[in-house]
């Protein structure tokens, strides 16, 4: 019980009361400490509900904007995940938590030393059920397709096809799209393979690089 465990305790409680978390969304944000996934430097502000810099330009997302995500996924217990952009390995912490022990999250992301940042994280900590791949992840991770669910943690010009091509039918992606104007989009895809989305609103992420992505 130190001190961050009560810092992230009353970010919980500020969270529940502004947007409303899931108990299972609640649990998860309240088990993992954010602090030990950002740099030693801004690790006092790990609680502060806003982005954090964690390096070559990227950033972790503020803790209100992990958790809409996890909500609008709907993760069940044993869901397979794909997130594109593992940045420090938090979010992918908080959703290992959630789809539990029998449920696995494969992050890609494009930049190598983040990737082994997180990795060994996520090792350290424990999260035995998280694997982080470096690579394109605008056109998603082929060998372990398809997915329950993916979420996409930069913004895309639009919903790239080959993220769609390894969602499941029934499955669901989150996904942020737009450049200066950005908004996240929910994405379903029913029984029979059709699509449907909506737009949940106004957001703001770095760009996603890559084919399906912008340029570097």
């Amino acid at each position: 019980m130190d001190e961050y465990f009560e810092k992230r305790k009353r970010l919980v409680e500020r969270l529940k009361k502004e947007i409303g978390l899931s108990e299972k969304v609640a649990r998860a944000i309240l088990e993992v400490p954010r602090h030990l996934f950002v740099p030693p430097e801004v690790r006092s502000e790990a609680y502060n509900d806003y982005p954090l810099l964690i390096g070559h330009g990227q950033t972790i997302s503020a803790p209100h904007m992990v958790a809409i995500i996890c909500e609008l996924l709907d993760l069940e217990e044993g869901d397979k995940v794909l997130e594109v952009g593992a940045g420090s390995g938090y979010h992918a912490a908080v959703v290992s938590r959630i789809v539990g022990a029998d449920g696995v999250v494969i992050s890609v992301e494009r930049i190598p030393e983040l990737a082994d940042r997180a990795r060994k994280t996520l090792k350290a900590l424990g999260y035995t059920n998280v694997k982080v791949v470096v690579g394109d992840g605008s056109i998603g991770y082929e060998p372990e397709a398809p997915y329950d669910k993916i979420y996409v943690t930069a913004s895309a010009p639009r919903i790239p096809a080959k993220l769609l091509m390894q969602l499941k039918n029934g499955g669901r992606m989150v996904i942020p799209v737009g450049d200066f104007i950005q908004h996240l989009h929910v994405v379903d895809r029913d029984e029979y393979g059709q699509i449907k989305t909506r737009n949940w609103g106004a957001v703001r992420f770095v760009p996603l690089v890559g084919e399906e992505g912008f340029k570097d």
